[in-house]
């Protein structure tokens, strides 16, 4: 019976780690206030939100023709 015990534990646990990550909210929204033209692609076709944010981009379907997904502003700016 201990053995089941610590196997429902551990089930728990790794889900409400799982949950924790699903947590996770994405970038500041001014580092996301990227101009449409100037938008740099960071996903792939059919990229959901959660699957772009994980990746560290910012994700906005509300314009149409430009990418979805795309990196933040400190990385379309140049750097030397």
């Amino acid at each position: 019976m201990e053995a089941r015990a610590l196997w429902l534990l551990v089930v728990v646990l790794v889900l409400g780690s799982s949950s924790w990550a699903a947590a996770y909210q994405g970038l500041s929204t001014n580092l996301c206030e990227v101009p449409a033209k100037d938008r740099v692609d960071c996903g792939y076709p059919h990229i959901t939100p959660e699957q772009c944010t994980n990746r560290g981009c910012c994700f906005d379907s509300s314009i149409h023709g430009v990418p979805w997904c795309f990196k933040p502003l400190q990385d379309t700016e140049c750097r030397f």
